[in-house]
């Protein structure tokens, strides 16, 4: 492994100082590179040639644990720790998120707002009994593009969402109408949303009344109670948006796509033993 990894980075390195470094001898690298390579060396490259491919499908997002689970999906042979390895000899690691946000909950003076009823039981027994929503902001060169999503916590689906330059109640009822559309969801829907201005306007609250929901509000400035939701916008800043878009449009389609074709249909989620949510929904019984 230590050789593979010097001669991979040859080019960039003196290999003098990597054979320092990684503690052999120079010597016996040139040994190894003339050499034919041993069957574990070439199981190790058909490997790593798959690993590369499963990371470029999730556009450089997956690390070891779900591009492991992925190849077992498979039908793959390997274990955890050797595809751990060599994604670390490889330098091929998961892209991370910048940190920069604007003001997206503002509380409107006098608002009509509901008790927690969610608390934090984030656990659901089929589709369509809890939602979590939120608005979060996208970054790009003509300004912030706010997102709003409906997400069902029994699958951690997005069932409903809409985009705008504007972060206002039409944002926010869209995005809920869509989920009504698609979902068409029983009386006694329990709606988990925070205090802010577009989810106790009347014409939201509205939309909830005539779908006999049962509304539940996060506490002022706590974003813990509406925790999944937050861990959806991390996992789309990380995976679809870690750079600025250069137009909104262009925010548009790929976050479209993130949404429907990778998220909800591809992508392998820790919390639903590495299904994704559509797949969830139609295999685990409910």
């Amino acid at each position: 492994m230590r050789y593979a990894f010097i001669n991979a980075h040859a080019g960039e390195f003196s290999v003098k100082r990597m054979c320092r470094l990684l503690k052999v001898s120079r010597s016996g690298y040139y040994a190894w590179k003339h050499r034919s390579p041993s069957q574990r060396e070439q199981a190790n490259q058909a490997l790593l040639k798959q690993i590369k491919a499963v990371y470029l499908v999730s556009n450089r997002t997956y690390g070891s644990p779900r591009i492991y689970r992925h190849l077992r999906g498979e039908g793959l042979f390997c274990s955890r720790n050797r595809v751990a390895r060599l994604m670390q000899l490889n330098q091929i690691v998961a892209v991370k998120a910048p940190r920069r946000s604007p003001v997206t909950t503002k509380q409107r003076l006098g608002a009509k707002v509901a008790p927690n009823v969610l608390n934090r039981n984030f656990a659901a027994q089929a589709p369509n009994q809890k939602w979590a929503v939120d608005i979060t902001y996208i970054d790009t060169a003509e300004g912030w593009l706010y997102l709003a999503v409906v997400l069902d916590l029994y699958s951690r689906r997005i069932v409903g969402w809409a985009m705008s330059d504007r972060i206002n109640t039409h944002l926010v009822n869209q995005a809920l109408k869509m989920a009504f559309l698609s979902r068409q969801p029983a009386e006694g829907l329990l709606h988990h949303s925070d205090r802010g201005s577009q989810y106790t306007s009347g014409s939201y609250l509205d939309q909830l009344n005539q779908h006999h929901c049962t509304v539940s509000m996060s506490r002022s400035g706590n974003c813990y109670d509406n925790a999944v939701v937050e861990s959806f916008f991390a996992t789309l800043k990380v995976e679809c948006a870690h750079t600025p878009f250069n137009t909104r449009a262009h925010a548009r389609t790929t976050i479209f796509e993130y949404i429907e074709a990778w998220y909800n249909r591809q992508r392998l989620h820790s919390s639903l033993g590495f299904m994704s949510p559509v797949m969830f929904e139609q295999v685990i019984p409910h």
